[in-house]
């Protein structure tokens, strides 16, 4: 089935850590790069970070860089984002994304297959 369904989010206290996860059937993911995005109420879609369908270089957005990590495991047919140090401002809606298959440069892919998105809340 062509989907992706991303799980992990919920209610997180400042300083905390979730672990997302993006899942698909067997192979949709494989060799595809994966992008991270979040959408906050009343701002645009952002992407935050991206793994590459062939070596698995990762990008990382400024405001999370050291803070999140994204690994891949394709014996899961699963993407993660390890998220630790929250903080308010990550709140949002984070969503999982597939690009074009053996693109290397995952920040400049284009994302055409979305998973419904998991809500992230940090507060106290």
């Amino acid at each position: 089935q062509l989907q992706l369904v991303e799980s992990g989010g919920g209610l997180v206290q400042p300083g905390g850590s979730l672990r997302l996860s993006c899942a698909g059937a067997v192979g949709i993911l494989d060799y595809y790069p994966i992008g991270w995005f979040r959408q906050a109420p009343g701002k645009e879609r952002e992407v935050i970070s991206c793994i590459s369908g062939t070596d698995d270089s990762t990008y990382y957005k400024d405001s999370v860089q050291g803070r999140f990590t994204i690994s891949r495991d394709m014996a899961k047919n699963t993407v993660y984002l390890q998220m630790s140090g929250l903080k308010p401002e990550d709140t949002a809606v984070y969503y999982c994304a597939r690009g074009r298959r053996w693109e290397r440069h995952c920040m400049s892919s284009l994302y055409d297959l979305w998973g419904q998105g998991t809500q992230v809340i940090v507060s106290s």
